[in-house]
């Protein structure tokens, strides 16, 4: 495949998540200035998110987003993902919960390193 065919592949995944979704992430904005990088990631993340052959319903899986989203902080994988849920028909109660579940895990995974840490500094 040519360079000039892989632009215009990734030109046509830039145009469907807008289509999709109303807006285009900075992510994909960025990662399609290299077709290379760029269609093999959004073919990827088409697979995870939206595959009608997968378990999750688009609601749990959109929930799911939210939650890890929420665990590593992304403020703009937050707000991307939840708009997604909330189009799948996620609830604000729903919502709410996914993002206390993902900060809470953060929160334990963060003691658990520190924690590990102030046991070392005082062991006997």
């Amino acid at each position: 495949m040519d360079e000039k065919e892989k632009r215009e592949i990734a030109d046509r995944i830039l145009k469907a998540i807008e289509e999709r979704y109303g807006f285009v992430p900075l992510v994909n904005q960025v990662m399609s200035e290299d077709p290379d990088l760029f269609i093999p990631t959004a073919n990827l993340s088409k697979a995870i998110l939206e595959s009608e052959t997968k378990n999750l319903d688009p609601k749990t899986t959109y929930l799911c987003a939210v939650a890890a989203a929420s665990a590593l902080g992304a403020e703009h994988c937050i707000r991307a993902q939840g708009t997604h849920a909330k189009a799948a028909g996620v609830t604000k109660d729903e919502m709410m919960e996914a993002m206390v579940i993902g900060s809470f895990m953060a929160m334990t995974r963060s003691q658990s390193y520190a924690f590990r840490v102030l046991q070392d500094l005082y062991k006997e």
